[in-house]
């Protein structure tokens, strides 16, 4: 439906020193692999567990740098930030299917990359006399935003990152937890919140009321951060996950900003000691990722 175009490498949210300084003040166990491979390490059911989060995997590399930090006897949840089916052959198992994601490069005219409709709904807003701010994050759980994403969450039924982890990105890394509200006078009406890294940022949370959506609120915003961020220095903007079937609206929005698709690598399960005695379990696994 869409086509997949290449983009400058940079440093997912996951594995950066920013997400790494909230996950230590909220008292997240972390470490790193010898190249900077960010680990957060958990227990389930008593079980040690080593998460690699949008890791930037490597077939040559991988399996000595797991040793040489003493996590070969653990079981590894790695979701490679890109497709990854040479992990079958050290015995890891596809769990999750891959995902795609959009990426805005913020190098070059943005305006130009964007779609026609996306740029006439950008010059609509322009229009409407909305009053847009631009602050840090509150470090207080009543902001409107934080309130308006836990109630849509509830309502939805789905769970995001945990409030308290959003805070400590905001507390720990001054300044680049990035709050952009568009007004109607005195009533907000849209909100969108940008986590900067690095050169690198990415589309956190956003909430718009029915006005906001009349009067084309996001879009607005959208740019506006775009802006911002390349005063920055930021060359790209990850807006998040693409579902084309339960979420096409929200798709075609961050498609019609001049995004491109970006496949990340599912999520496989590593225990090496195992060896290869999980294979079999693969053919479990979505059809996605089995490889044969």
């Amino acid at each position: 439906m869409f086509d997949v175009s290449p983009i400058r490498v940079c440093t997912p949210l996951n594995q950066s020193a920013e997400y790494g300084n909230a996950l230590a003040l909220v008292g997240a166990h972390t470490g790193r692999l010898a190249d900077g491979t960010l680990v957060l390490r958990r227990k389930f059911r008593g079980l040690p567990v080593a998460m690699l989060p949008r890791a930037k995997v490597h077939r040559e590399t991988l399996k000595g740098l797991v040793r040489t930090a003493d996590l070969h006897r653990q079981l590894l949840v790695i979701t490679p930030d890109h497709p990854s089916p040479w992990l079958s052959e050290l015995g890891a198992v596809p769990f999750m299917t891959p995902i795609y994601i959009a990426k805005l490069d913020l190098t070059g005219d943005l305006r130009a990359t964007m779609h026609q409709k996306w740029r006439n709904r950008l010059v609509n807003a322009e229009q409407q006399n909305l009053r847009v701010t631009r602050q840090n994050l509150p470090e207080k759980p009543d902001q409107w935003l934080l309130e308006m994403d836990r109630k849509q969450q509830q309502t939805r039924g789905y769970a995001a990152w945990p409030e308290a982890l959003t805070l400590a990105y905001a507390q720990a890394n001054r300044g680049d937890a990035k709050l952009f509200t568009a007004f109607d006078g005195r009533e907000p009406v849209a909100a969108m919140l940008i986590l900067r890294h690095g050169e690198s940022a990415t589309y956190h949370i956003s909430h718009t009321t029915e006005a906001g959506r009349a009067a084309s609120a996001h879009n607005l915003l959208l740019w506006e951060a775009m802006q911002w961020l390349t005063t920055k220095g930021v060359s790209s903007l990850d807006l998040g996950h693409i579902d084309t079937d339960k979420a096409p609206g929200l798709a075609r929005f961050k498609l019609g900003a001049g995004a491109t698709l970006h496949p990340l690598g599912g999520t496989w399960l590593w225990w090496p000691p195992l060896g290869n005695a999980l294979t079999p379990l693969k053919y479990f696994a979505p059809r996605e990722m089995r490889v044969m």
